[in-house]
């Protein structure tokens, strides 16, 4: 994320999105499925079928970031789709900890990957 951008909450959207959508369609999901502000100081965090990646959007000062994360083995943890909210809150420091591989709800992490090529 931006140096110096100040996050509040984080909000994991429950449910899988198509990765084919960029900033504005994101944007328009908050706004019109979610109904939440995406001007705050508000992190809107998304994840495809497959887990395995994520993006983050956010709103600083006069545009919007887009932010994306792809895990090369294994998957996010991700909460489970439910009736009572279309998002889950974490704090800042809980994303990092997802991001780090920790299942909030298991307690484990990812395993560290070594990797001397791409190809």
């Amino acid at each position: 994320m931006h140096p110096g951008n100040r996050i509040g909450l984080v909000y994991l959207c429950r449910q899988p999105v198509d990765f084919r959508k960029q900033i504005d369609g994101l944007a328009a999901l908050v706004e019109q499925e979610l109904q939440m502000n995406l001007f705050g100081d508000a992190l809107f965090v998304f994840v495809n079928r497959a887990r395995n990646k994520i993006k983050a959007l956010y709103w600083h000062r006069n545009g919007f970031c887009l932010w994306q994360k792809r895990l090369e083995k294994q998957r996010f943890a991700w909460p489970e789709p439910a009736s009572d909210g279309a998002t889950h809150a974490l704090s800042l420091q809980e994303f990092e900890w997802l991001l780090e591989g920790f299942d909030l709800w298991a307690n484990k992490p990812h395993k560290t990957l070594s990797y001397q090529a791409v190809s």
